[in-house]
């Protein structure tokens, strides 16, 4: 979606008319004062000057095999702040960084325990794992790219000085994760008030483990992955501070449904929309007033939104215009 220059006649109108305020990124952290909620929805004029931010899904996996170091390494040489992984728990009960719940598709599985079907990663120690090439399927340049631990993965994001949106793969097979999790994200440093006030989001598609989660650290930002009916945002907003849907579930009025309700911080909810790899997509999201994109293409999709938002305004981003 491009939009169309408008005359002067009419961005003198318009400039008469709307006051456009500018927020970027996601809400202001937690020393800040919490938006007004109560105060009028945002319009598609204050929707379009907000710049969502930008979120790299599982790193670059356009450009790097996802969910490994080389592609937050990839993100960050590319400018990517944020970073979104999945982590799970091997079969001896280390925390390891890997999306599906088998390792088939992301690493030579089959041919090195050819015998070991269905390959779930449940079923594995981490001393298996560390001998499977989670690289090569993707490209033979990053042959000998491993499935890395949770430990050596929040270092790496650390190092990099990047944020991380972590999301809890598939709880009820892995019981008591939440506190493990809290415990490695404690000993990793990941819990002090400088990644807690503005370097980390938990996540989850399990709503019960989210509450677990929350219960544990209540401190800690979390999102819930799905796309709940408005009437049922306030019972989410008990435990999470955001509501991440997929990207083809989100319209304006849903947007304005969640912006209208408080998370368990006492600040507004927000939106991020998965998982958008097309340009004019995210542009469109933008103008719905999303928080966040997550993308397999960070690196375009955020472009896609800075040229947007240095366009000049028109009679489209007003309502009611005519």
């Amino acid at each position: 979606m491009r939009i169309r220059p408008a005359s002067p006649v009419t961005r003198t109108l318009l400039g008469l008319a709307v006051t456009v305020p500018v927020a970027l990124g996601l809400v202001a952290p937690a020393a800040e004062a919490a938006p007004d909620t109560d105060a009028a929805p945002d319009t598609a004029a204050t929707a379009r000057a907000r710049v969502p931010l930008t979120i790299g899904h599982r790193g670059v996996p356009v450009q790097a095999p996802e969910n490994t170091l080389a592609s937050i390494d990839r993100a960050a040489r590319l400018g990517v702040g944020w970073v979104e992984n999945d982590v799970q728990r091997t079969k001896d009960g280390k925390l390891v960084v890997i999306h599906d719940t088998t390792l088939t598709r992301t690493t030579d599985v089959k041919k090195r325990f050819p015998g070991r079907a269905p390959w779930k990663v449940g079923d594995f120690t981490l001393a298996e794992i560390r001998k499977l090439d989670a690289g090569s399927w993707f490209d033979r340049r990053f042959a000998g790219e491993r499935v890395p631990t949770l430990d050596s993965y929040l270092r790496r994001v650390d190092h990099n000085r990047q944020k991380l949106l972590l999301e809890v793969k598939a709880p009820e097979l892995y019981p008591g994760i939440e506190r493990q999790l809290v415990a490695e994200l404690r000993r990793t440093g990941w819990l002090d008030r400088r990644h807690v006030g503005g370097r980390l989001v938990v996540q989850s598609f399990d709503a019960a483990s989210l509450k677990t989660f929350h219960g544990l650290r209540p401190d800690v930002k979390t999102g819930f992955l799905g796309a709940p009916k408005p009437a049922e945002l306030r019972d989410y907003a008990k435990f999470a501070d955001q509501i991440n849907p997929d990207h083809k579930k989100v319209d304006a009025a849903w947007v304005r449904s969640v912006h209208a309700v408080k998370g368990p911080h006492g600040r507004r909810l927000e939106v991020s929309a998965w998982t958008v790899d097309d340009p004019d997509r995210a542009v469109a999201l933008a103008h719905l007033g999303v928080d966040a994109i997550i993308t397999n293409a960070p690196h375009v999709i955020a472009d896609a939104l800075e040229e947007d938002a240095e366009g000049p305004l028109t009679l489209a981003d007003v309502p009611d215009a005519a």
